[in-house]
């Protein structure tokens, strides 16, 4: 929890400052005397720790003092990894629940102002606050809040609300791809979703009947042999006044479990299928935030939300299917069914919407991790301009991408000898690029179309600089960011 202030409180249990490489120390928070002297005595002993970028000392018996070391010259995203850093030291104590930060800098960092530091420090602090321990008896949450002192709290806290609307949805999408299969099904899925109405989005649920009528039988194949019912979910968004312009459209794979289908997985870390809806979930976020900040912009997610599992009614390689877009499908790989999901989402989205551009987001590939491991999402896209934007945005908020190509050579290798096209390339390699090719090819009207393959991204076994571990929403603070700088009207 972050709150500003416009006075500190230098006698609080819990002090903090941030502090030049230098390790010069001028008492503008006006210290006692007898604590100056001993903060400046302590880092003139212990110029070594500048090293460490976050150090403390017990000032007396009764009151700690951190400090936060700063670069002169810092990136947007070195702010956030210290924000995320501070919130690792300080949980080392379990009974810290306060801090006092003296906000202000005494020194100038080349072009960040001192609020959208502070505001970027606090910001990484609370995105690595998340955790989920919904299920688990003896709860270890640890909250701690930051009062930090700015010469302008008012102005801070305003600014702040994109970024607290935006941590909404990254922790909305967390919350979603960590929820056991038992619990998220895409029945329950569609019920979580249509909570956000509250919010101003519009939701519309399009159920196996409706999806039947309109021909989705792509997307229809791949829940067939659930008993859980198949979805299709529309979230709206219309911020823009006079309703300007075309909207944008995010579309995501929502397969809430994966099993493969009858090309059934094997069983080591099929547990980690549940997190094969990690495409719908930041969809979700980002339509979840838009509405808290009141985005001045028209937007539409799309999510298709299923269950592949292996009944005697579930769809068999080499069964063919009629997708939404008219084109036929040959299924060679039941395990291949993001894709099949996606191609009616597309489609649907692009006729209906006729959308000023359309971002894809899914757990694809096992191959984009095999090229990219967890560093970067891989990207595919008909538009070098919309590609060039999310590549410097996402290097600014270590939000990454890399562009991988697409040409007709890889295309060719997804044609079918019995159908239009054929969902897996049996020819060898080129996992994630062969995948691409085939969803580009339910881009029917040449819209400016992104594929992001996120499934080196979304979940983590690891702790990274802004997430403890497990699910991390990648991709709500990317797109978020893409609209705020690009595409909201003023």
């Amino acid at each position: 929890m972050i709150n500003y202030n416009s006075k500190f409180n230098s006698k609080a249990e819990n002090i903090a400052f941030f502090i030049s490489e230098d390790l010069n120390f001028n008492n503008n928070s006006k210290l006692p005397n007898t604590s100056n002297t001993k903060i400046i005595s302590f880092l003139k002993k212990n110029k070594n720790l500048k090293e460490k970028k976050i150090f403390s000392f017990d000032l007396n018996e009764n009151q700690k003092c951190y400090f936060v070391v700063i670069n002169k010259k810092i990136s947007v995203h070195e702010i956030n990894a210290l924000g995320a850093n501070f919130k690792n030291y300080i949980n080392s104590n379990k009974n810290i629940k306060n801090v006092n930060f003296f906000g202000k800098l005494n020194f100038k960092i080349e072009n960040i102002s001192e609020e959208k530091f502070i505001n970027e420090f606090s910001y990484g602090f609370e995105l690595k606050s998340y955790s989920f321990e919904k299920y688990k008896s003896n709860k270890k949450v640890n909250f701690q809040n930051l009062e930090i002192f700015t010469s302008n709290p008012a102005n801070c806290k305003l600014n702040y609300k994109y970024y607290l609307a935006v941590k909404d949805g990254v922790f909305l999408a967390r919350d979603l791809v960590s929820e056991p299969p038992n619990v998220l099904s895409p029945k329950k899925y569609t019920e979580e979703i249509k909570k956000l109405t509250k919010l101003g989005l519009k939701v519309e649920i399009l159920n196996e009947a409706k999806m039947k009528k309109l021909g989705m039988n792509a997307l229809l194949g791949v829940g067939q042999g659930s008993e859980n019912e198949s979805f299709l979910v529309v979230v709206k968004w219309n911020g823009a006044k006079n309703n300007f312009g075309k909207p944008l459209a995010f579309v995501g794979k929502g397969v809430c479990f994966d099993t493969g289908g009858i090309s059934l997985k094997p069983a080591r870390f099929m547990e980690e299928m549940k997190y094969d809806m990690g495409g719908s979930a930041v969809v979700i976020g980002l339509m979840k935030s838009l509405a808290l900040r009141k985005a001045k912009v028209n937007a539409v997610g799309v999510v298709g939300l299923v269950e592949n599992m292996p009944d005697g009614n579930a769809q068999r390689p080499g069964d063919i299917v009629k997708s939404y877009s008219g084109k036929t499908i040959e299924v060679l790989n039941t395990d291949a069914e993001g894709r099949l999901v996606l191609a009616d989402a597309l489609s649907y989205t692009e006729e209906k919407f006729k959308p000023r551009f359309i971002i894809d987001l899914a757990t694809l590939t096992g191959a984009i991790i095999m090229a990219l491991g967890e560093e970067y999402a891989g990207l595919f896209s008909n538009d070098d301009e919309l590609s060039n934007e999310l590549h410097q945005i996402g290097n600014e908020i270590n939000e990454k991408v890399w562009r991988l190509p697409l040409h007709k050579n890889y295309n060719k290798l997804m044609d079918s000898a019995y159908a239009d096209v054929q969902n897996i390339n049996y020819a060898g390699g080129a996992g994630s690029i062969t995948a691409a090719e085939f969803l580009q090819r339910f881009i029917l009207k040449d819209t400016p179309w992104v594929h992001l393959d996120i499934a080196g991204m979304a979940f983590s076994k690891k702790a990274a600089s802004l997430n403890t571990g497990g699910a991390t929403g990648y991709g709500v603070r990317l797109l978020s960011e893409l609209i705020k700088r690009k595409y909201e009207k003023k």
